[in-house]
């Protein structure tokens, strides 16, 4: 392991990049029940929750071991959020018209989506994208990446809670200017025991970290989950439906409808998918490597991410084929990242993790949304500091930047921020270079075209 991973030279050890492999797979095991709770939207799709929990934690497990293996970045991936949301949208939202989309009609996008990631890989178009996006930008994004994982983690805790209420019959999904009796964003009521719960994790895991403690995450996090049993905020009976023996007979394997997609105007639900794993995946791969430290050395870096890209888009397609929405890089990579993760052995251990879950499903179903929720949080702190990187004082530089801080998690989308983000350097650094007097900004013919992209997508969406 020490030879193959090059744990040494990457200045870590063996213990290091398991126990940052275990955190990783804690921070993100959430999505072994999430993901079946979504893609099903509890009975409304037409799929089945067991075969969407195999799908999630073999995806999980075969992938992000692959990305060990043949990247050896400590990145993992699994069934993103966001994507699965938007997979069991369509398919509902369609349900009783007149060209219904069925799930399969839905995992054969997932799967073209993939063979276009694929396309876009191996004639190096992604890996443009690591020279093209401004260092600035890439900064802008880990920091933006750290400010969406807190908001997961302050809305899983109950932390954060978010009025949705009408006021003077303002119907949902209307926006209006912010009047001073309205509310969006408040602190959640410490009478949840959720919420005491958090806290608790936030204060162990800080503790753990100030003190230097190996691990301080993981063991925030396992400390947290025996509080909960403790406080009985553990329910053992909603155990009863998890195997600890896979059926793997009943995996969804192949479930696809290539006939069936040609009548339903399924080129804009691909364009979709294919459009925001894009930026998502660039966004998490950045994020990552600029915390591990990978993007010191520009050439290798961007070596890196680009076989890291190559395994997403396999990842993707193979998914689909398992019976899963759009598998991609994760943001709590970076939770195994801050606990000193920085070769693809710290993904294969994760990966080993997913896998042996499908024995251990009732086990890793006794961790409490809190005691992740706690950890995201510190993480977001962590990759918080990339923002001493920014030149604020630039506004040509600070101002796209700033925008792609702040749509990330005030958007809740890391393709909104890096959008936005887009769209402000190519215009302000246009207009510099034009009319301004002094410094000259570089842009990329490859951002031209993203500014183009990313407007049609949004004229095409209808700004959603």
């Amino acid at each position: 392991m020490e030879r193959f991973f090059k744990v040494k030279e990457n200045g870590s050890t063996i213990s290091t990049e398991i126990m940052a492999g275990i955190t990783t797979f804690m921070a993100m095991a959430y999505i072994l029940a999430v993901n079946p709770n979504i893609l099903t939207a509890f009975g409304k799709t037409g799929m089945e929750w067991y075969p969407v929990f195999l799908a999630t934690a073999i995806a999980g497990g075969i992938f992000t071991i692959a990305m060990g293996i043949f990247v050896n970045f400590p990145v993992a991936l699994a069934p993103g959020m966001g994507l699965n949301a938007y997979f069991a949208t369509v398919v509902v939202s369609t349900a009783g018209s007149e060209h219904p989309i069925t799930w399969q009609m839905a995992l054969t996008a997932v799967f073209i989506s993939g063979i276009i990631f694929f396309l876009l890989t191996i004639t190096h178009v992604r890996q443009m994208l690591l020279e093209a996006v401004p260092d600035a930008l890439k900064h802008a994004i880990t920091v933006g990446i750290g400010l969406f994982i807190t908001i997961v983690g302050l809305k899983n805790s109950g932390l954060l809670s978010v009025s949705v209420e009408t006021v003077n019959d303002i119907p949902k999904g209307t926006f209006t200017p912010l009047l001073g009796f309205e509310t969006v964003f408040g602190l959640g009521s410490f009478s949840n025991p959720d919420v005491l719960l958090t806290i608790i994790g936030l204060a162990l895991i800080s503790v753990l970290m100030i003190l230097n403690v190996r691990g301080a995450i993981l063991f925030g996090i396992l400390g947290t989950t025996v509080v909960a049993i403790l406080m009985g905020r553990v329910d053992f009976n909603s155990l009863n439906g998890a195997r600890w023996v896979p059926d793997l007979t009943q995996l969804s394997f192949f479930e696809f409808d290539f006939a069936g997609i040609m009548g339903v105007g399924i080129v804009s639900i691909i364009l979709t998918f294919t459009f925001v794993e894009l930026f998502d995946t660039f966004g998490t791969l950045v994020g990552t490597a600029n915390r591990a430290g990978f993007m010191k050395n520009r050439e290798e870096g961007n070596k890196r991410v680009g076989k890291a890209m190559f395994v997403d888009s396999v990842a993707v397609a193979g998914g689909a084929a398992l019976g899963t929405s759009t598998v991609t890089a994760f943001v709590e990579s970076s939770a195994g990242v801050a606990e000193g993760g920085r070769t693809g052995l710290t993904s294969v251990t994760t990966g080993i993790c997913f896998l042996l879950s499908l024995f251990l499903a009732p086990a890793v179903a006794l961790i409490p949304g809190p005691a992740t929720a706690a950890a995201l949080i510190v993480v977001g702190v962590l990759m918080m500091q990339a923002v001493t990187e920014i030149n604020f004082k630039d506004l040509v530089i600070g101002i796209p930047a700033f925008m792609t801080i702040a749509f990330m998690p005030f958007t809740y989308s890391i393709a909104n921020g890096i959008s936005f983000g887009i769209l402000g350097y190519v215009l302000l650094a246009f207009v510099a270079n034009v009319f301004g007097k002094g410094e000259k900004y570089k842009i990329h013919w490859l951002m031209w075209v993203l500014f183009v992209l990313v407007i049609v997508r949004y004229v095409a969406m209808g700004g959603h």
